[in-house]
C-alpha cells in the first residue's frame, strides 16, 4: 500500500480506466474531425492509446488483476449466426 492508499492493483485499475475513457474521448474528436490532416493526427493518438491500454491489460493480466475467461466455441458460433440474420 502506498502513502495515497492505493496499492499496486488499484493503481493499475485507475490507469486501465483511464485510458479507456481516453480512447473514448479520442475516437468522438476522429468522428469529428474536419480535416483529413487532423483525422490522421488523432488516429495515430488514438492508436498510441489503444496500445498503452492494452500493455496495461497485460500487465495486470499477468499477474492475476484481469481475469477473462476464453468463450466457448459454441456461443461463438451462436452469436454470429445471431448477428449474420
Amino acid at each position: 500500500m502506498t502513502q495515497s492508499g492505493f496499492d499496486d492493483k488499484m493503481m493499475m485499475t485507475d490507469l486501465l480506466n483511464a485510458e479507456k475513457q481516453l480512447t473514448g474521448v479520442y475516437n468522438t474528436f476522429l468522428c469529428e474531425s474536419a480535416t483529413t490532416e487532423v483525422m490522421n493526427c488523432l488516429a495515430g493518438i488514438l492508436n498510441d492509446e489503444h496500445a498503452i491500454k492494452n500493455e496495461i491489460f497485460q500487465e495486470m493480466s499477468s499477474k492475476g488483476w484481469y481475469k477473462t475467461e476464453k468463450a466457448e466455441d459454441a456461443k461463438l458460433n451462436q452469436t454470429k449466426q445471431q448477428f449474420a440474420q
